[in-house]
């Protein structure tokens, strides 16, 4: 009996210690690179450390067919075995998928279900990403923060935004995107639908982009007069405009990406489903490809 007794007591500190642990933010190093890949260091089923992509536009975790075949000691069983990955402090579980190609300097991504239930917080200011057990106070607290809902459509996310050229303006829903390295990706047949002056819109480039499995998708680069995200607003914006070979499949889609949204610290709410944003130091950073 006091064998028992001594077992149990010796168990509860490490119990509290596991649940205060999970209660706490967890602060983790942030890097990002100048295509606009946003990453961190992370470590896969406990012996494989490695660089992933945070991309919201996707789910679970995604390792290219090269990290998987020339890198990792572990050899995963793909799309029905859960594994282990540990970011920061906290472990999650996830499935693996496949594919060909990920984001500048990663060895794959990780998408925002793995934080279910919690509150991501994305500071370029400080280069650090935040899991929150919850939404700080402060945040609602501040009016520089603009508060969009969050609308989810076959596992992702998206948030409603404004564009404009000439007279015409179009609100729609857009996915949001940090793992698209450019500012924006208008769907050709939803500005069809919208009646969009695209011919109005003057053209940057032509080039072939790849997605995520290598498929070539053509894309126009043209230079949109505005671009309304929550209460801000982005003037003479180099945006794509897809016309075939969507990268999204069969679904018209416009993306927001993260050479946009990395103009914000922002908070994604995942437990009621909001995105906060708040300019940072990059707002008026020049893009890469100029109108």
């Amino acid at each position: 009996m006091k064998k028992y007794l001594l077992f149990t007591l010796a168990l509860l500190p490490i119990t509290a210690y596991s649940q205060n642990k999970a209660s706490l933010p967890d602060t983790i190093p942030l890097t990002i690179n100048k295509q606009n890949t946003i990453y961190v260091k992370a470590v896969f089923n406990k012996i494989d450390t490695l660089n992933l992509n945070f991309d919201t536009g996707t789910t679970e975790l995604v390792l290219t067919n090269d990290v998987m075949k020339n890198k990792l000691k572990s050899v995963p069983k793909l799309y029905d075995t859960f594994y282990d990955i540990k970011i920061g402090n906290q472990d999650y579980s996830t499935r693996v998928f496949d594919a060909q190609l990920t984001g500048h300097d990663t060895d794959g991504r990780f998408g925002w279900d793995l934080f279910k239930g919690k509150v991501v917080e994305l500071n370029y200011d400080k280069n650090i990403m935040v899991v929150h057990p919850q939404l700080p106070l402060s945040v609602l607290k501040e009016d520089a923060f603009s508060k969009l809902m969050i609308t989810f459509f076959q596992g992702i996310f998206l948030v409603e935004s404004q564009i404009f050229q000439d007279i015409v303006e179009n609100s729609d829903f857009f996915l949001f995107d940090t793992g698209y390295q450019r500012t924006a990706m208008l769907d050709n047949d939803l500005l069809k639908i919208g009646k969009f002056p695209t011919q109005n819109m003057k053209v940057i480039k032509k080039v072939i982009m790849r997605g995520a499995q290598g498929n070539e998708v053509p894309v126009i680069t043209s230079s949109l007069q505005k671009l309304k995200i929550g209460k801000y607003e982005f003037k003479d914006v180099p945006v794509q405009l897809v016309t075939t070979n969507k990268p999204m499949h069969g679904q018209n889609i416009h993306i927001l990406g993260n050479e946009v949204l990395k103009r914000f610290n922002m908070f994604l709410d995942f437990q009621n489903n909001f995105v906060y944003l708040k300019p940072n130091h990059l707002f008026n950073a020049e893009y890469i490809e100029k109108s």
